[in-house]
């Protein structure tokens, strides 16, 4: 087994075996959400929270006390992603041989939940002040939700650099993104309170704000879930890394193919490549852990190369 440093700044592994295992290169990228980010974003919801939940008591507004529910939710969410993070950072252990970066695709699930928990509780409120609508005071409305627009706004701009390649910062992102577009449904809220004196339109607008939370969560729960079984990453075509690495030179074959989250951010491969003819050695190990990362962002690959002269057990397509 040799070990060799590449030109990028990683380090390959390879030998008998056919293992490349690289930690540099291009699109090896870690989500660019600092700590800084999350900290002013925690505090400052968290501050917001307490103010709306405030008028939202004193304005008796059911769509305030959903928005400050929401936003709840939302700041429980930014620390759990932090926190994800945070334990991503960790090097490796004995134990953990792949760090804690799968600790961000929990923190993603876990958004998911407190949202769809939040989402209930708004719900239920909601339906019950259909029966016993109260007087609500539009102007205070108004004025605490169009601070919510300029908050959950300036938040949602600290996480959207690192949103595209994170699912873990697209979450924190689009809950504060979809915030903003909540506070602002809350103003028109009070403008047509204050306009026409319907209480029914506070409840009515908790319902909206409902189906938006619940649209904006399925996307995440959906990934989330997916990661959490291991998936193929959403971005990445399986069929295409197959016909990628099938199309190596002097590969005839290639099976017991897996592709799956390391991470929110990070994907690892393994794949059997029957070569008749042999290899060129290291040469084409790097070769193609070259495509696999420029093509698809695949940052860790371990290839087995095999002549073709022994039944693997692990060829048929069926067996894992």
């Amino acid at each position: 087994m040799t070990h060799q440093h590449d030109e990028n700044g990683g380090h390959d592994h390879s030998g008998l075996a056919g293992g490349d295992h690289n930690h540099g290169g291009p699109g090896h990228a870690h989500a660019p959400a600092s700590g800084k980010a999350f900290a002013v974003g925690i505090i400052l919801n968290t501050i917001f929270v307490v103010v709306e939940a405030g008028y939202g008591v004193y304005a008796n507004s059911m769509a305030l006390l959903a928005d400050a529910g929401h936003n709840l939710s939302y700041v429980l969410g930014l620390v759990v992603a932090w926190i994800a993070v945070m334990l991503a950072k960790r090097l490796p252990t004995p134990k953990y041989t792949y760090g804690l970066g799968a600790s961000s695709i929990l923190a993603a699930l876990a958004n998911a939940m407190l949202l769809l928990v939040a989402v209930g509780a708004i719900a239920w409120e909601a339906i019950g002040r259909f029966s016993d609508p109260a007087p609500v005071a539009g102007l205070t409305v108004m004025i605490v939700a169009g601070i919510g627009i300029l908050i959950n706004g300036v938040t949602a701009y600290l996480f959207s650099s690192g949103s595209k390649g994170d699912l873990n910062i697209r979450g924190a992102y689009l809950h504060m993104a979809a915030d903003a577009a909540v506070s602002a449904g809350v103003v028109v809220a009070g403008l047509l309170i204050l306009k026409t004196g319907w209480a029914w339109i506070d409840p009515a607008v908790s319902l909206i704000i409902v189906v938006v939370i619940l649209w904006s969560t399925w996307g995440l729960l959906k990934g989330s879930v997916a990661m959490s079984l291991n998936a193929v990453p959403e971005g990445i075509d399986a069929a295409g890394v197959r016909d990628c690495l099938a199309g190596l030179p002097g590969v005839s074959d290639v099976h017991d193919l897996h592709i799956w989250p390391m991470s929110t951010s990070e994907t690892a491969l393994t794949a059997h490549l029957v070569v008749p003819d042999g290899t060129s050695g290291d040469q084409f190990l790097v070769d193609a852990r070259t495509e696999l990362l420029e093509r698809y962002r695949i940052h860790h690959a371990t290839l087995q190369v095999e002549s073709g002269g022994m039944d693997c057990s692990l060829a048929p397509t069926n067996v894992v």
